[in-house]
């Protein structure tokens, strides 16, 4: 696959993740029933994987890989933290407050990725 068409396709679904997050975690706000339909349980996965897949493969065709670039180590990073805050933000048990305070940091740390990945900048890591 050419380099540029992988690269729109992991933008077009890494935006699509964002939506998707930002619109559960409106209905998770709103205890709207639209969160327990099965495709709003099934579609995040697939894209993010198909998010995943993309990322590597660009990693792997540009050569520019986590732990050897500072940029990309904090992406990865970055990511890890945002996975965590997003699972702490759309599962049901904990109190409401501490989701929606991770649903809002979770958005903080996404825009940090997408600045990262735009400047190919840590700006606080070397």
């Amino acid at each position: 696959m050419d380099y540029i068409v992988l690269k729109q396709l992991h933008v077009a679904c890494a935006v699509l993740s964002f939506i998707g997050f930002f619109l559960r975690g409106i209905w998770m706000i709103r205890g709207s029933a639209m969160l327990e339909r099965r495709w709003v349980r099934i579609v995040p996965h697939v894209n993010d994987t198909v998010l995943l897949a993309s990322a590597i493969a660009i990693a792997a065709m540009s050569r520019q890989y986590p732990f050897v670039q500072g940029w990309m180590t904090a992406k990865v990073l970055a990511l890890v933290l945002y996975i965590g805050l997003g699972m702490l933000a759309l599962r049901p048990g904990r109190p409401r407050s501490l989701r929606i305070g991770a649903w809002l940091a979770a958005q903080v740390v996404f825009t940090y990725i997408v600045a990262v990945a735009v400047t190919r900048s840590a700006g606080i890591l070397p």
